[in-house]
């Protein structure tokens, strides 16, 4: 059987030479070769499965929420994946114009940054509630960090005259930087902050 030749992402970027940094990370972030980061939910019901989706589908699927803080799950953009797709494809095409590297890799190195390695649990016992520090699992740390980028996003426009092709490429790029400023990273910092104090 003939080998396929190498499908790149938007018939532009391509997946095959970007490395995954941090190693608690390589079995979570999939950098699956498609034309089009767009599985049909094929792994929706299936436990575990969304390790197996392309990370650029996973940014599109959190970015399909509207909205701040109590308006998030409206339902204004349930569905609306086609146009999503086209936001991160022109905000990658943003991205490369700005930084002159491929943008899915920035968008790795934006997850890495922005994922906590540990969080707070509560814990009842005998009436009393603690908050206790635990390690993060490698899928929830992923999704943690794209929540965190997609929140930013959506925080920086809303009501704001600017495109959000714009915002979406500079909170990935601020981020990849590892940048203090980042709303995601500050979020990630903020959470590991916490659970130092509760360790």
């Amino acid at each position: 059987m003939a080998e396929t030749k190498n499908l790149l992402l938007f018939r532009k970027w391509d997946l095959s030479n970007i490395e995954i940094k941090d190693p608690g990370l390589k079995t979570a972030i999939s950098l699956r070769k498609q034309i089009l980061p767009y599985t049909y939910g094929r792994s929706a019901l299936k436990r575990f499965n969304k390790a197996d989706v392309n990370i650029v589908e996973r940014l599109v699927n959190k970015t399909m929420h509207f909205g701040k803080k109590y308006a998030k799950n409206t339902g204004r953009m349930t569905g609306k994946k086609a146009r999503v797709l086209n936001l991160v494809k022109t905000s990658f095409d943003i991205m490369a114009l700005k930084t002159g590297q491929n943008p899915v890799e920035l968008l790795v190195r934006a997850v890495e940054n922005s994922a906590p390695n540990e969080d707070t649990t509560r814990i009842v016992y005998g009436g009393t509630v603690y908050h206790v520090s635990v390690d993060v699992a490698p899928i929830r740390r992923v999704d943690l960090a794209l929540k965190f980028i997609s929140d930013a996003i959506k925080e920086s426009t809303f009501s704001n005259p600017k495109p959000i092709e714009e915002h979406m490429a500079e909170q990935i790029m601020l981020a990849a930087a590892n940048d203090p400023n980042a709303p995601s990273v500050k979020k990630k910092n903020e959470l590991e902050r916490i659970a130092q104090a509760s360790r």
